[in-house]
């Protein structure tokens, strides 16, 4: 990216937690939050990694949606955490960068995970006698390197094509560097840059969106071949977490695919805080500690140190 030798010592003001006067109670419900996002995501790796019987390629992707959404609460809540008490919480300009550029990485490469998700749940129940051929331990490697490396990429693409330049400016109203935020405050034209993110939002959203739709359709129509109520029961509720995900994927869709002008600030902040957030705290509920074998393998540690 091409950055002037007056916007490379450029920082940046946030107010987005200043307008609200309630900064002890914000405070601690981010607080809260964080440490909860810590413990639950954390308690999943450690027990999938400790219990040979969750080595699967369900719980292998589990253990990189607990791995992203470590990082991802990490990118934002400390920040946010620490501006609770600053009368200037200022930002230099490459560090909102590299925020910025490690959030999008990490929300592709989350979008994408969910769509491999969506195939491992299809393969499991469409082709059960197969599943442990389709779905070996290479193949699992390799699509959870292929969507690292596909983030990696689409942000590289999306960052470098932007040239902002800004001249005086330095406020924005949100709780964190994001990249709809940079475009408003940016003195330079847009466009290319509104453009490319449409198009990186074809491939990170409405692509994995559409995969994880199909991938239903063929589970339902699998499902519905079932002659037992009880084994359609059982089928579909091993699909009840993805499919609760998937509705928050769903909402990020909405503030990055529409055009720059109809996006509200505050809406803008409430999906932020909402994905950036509570999304990471409640994966770990939504998904595995509600699961038998997660609590399982939680009886099992406690039982180790009684």
């Amino acid at each position: 990216m091409a950055i002037d030798n007056a916007t490379t010592v450029f920082e940046f003001l946030f107010i987005g937690i200043s307008n609200y006067p309630e900064r002890i109670t914000f405070f601690t419900l981010v607080l809260i939050t964080y440490l909860s996002t810590l413990l639950g995501n954390g308690l999943i790796i450690f027990l999938i990694y400790f219990d040979l019987h969750l080595h699967t390629p369900m719980y292998f992707f589990l253990t990189n949606l607990s791995f992203l959404d470590l990082c991802y609460g990490s990118t934002s809540m400390p920040q946010a955490l620490v501006h609770c008490f600053s009368t200037h919480p200022y930002l230099s300009y490459p560090g909102c960068l590299t925020q910025m550029s490690v959030s999008l990485v990490l929300a592709t490469a989350e979008c994408l995970l969910l769509a491999v998700m969506a195939y491992d749940h299809m393969a499991a129940i469409s082709n059960p006698l197969r599943y442990s051929v389709i779905m070996n331990a290479p193949v699992c490697v390799w699509l959870a390197t292929t969507l690292w490396g596909e983030s990696l990429v689409l942000t590289a693409m999306l960052v470098l094509s932007l040239q902002l330049h800004f001249y005086g400016v330095n406020i924005i109203n949100h709780f964190v560097c994001e990249i709809l935020s940079l475009l408003k405050l940016a003195c330079s034209d847009t466009n290319l840059n509104e453009l490319m993110i449409s198009t990186t939002g074809i491939f990170t959203l409405l692509l994995p969106f559409g995969f994880v739709l199909l991938s239903y359709a063929q589970i339902a129509t699998t499902v519905l071949k079932i002659l037992s109520a009880q084994g359609r029961l059982k089928a579909f509720s091993t699909c009840g977490s993805h499919l609760t995900v998937v509705t928050v994927f769903g909402a990020t869709i909405s503030m990055y695919m529409k055009p720059q002008s109809k996006s509200s600030a505050e809406q803008n902040k409430f999906i932020s805080v909402f994905y950036g957030a509570l999304t990471p705290m409640l994966n770990p509920l939504i998904y595995s500690l509600r699961n038998k074998d997660v609590r399982g393998a939680m009886r099992k540690v406690m039982a180790k140190r009684t």
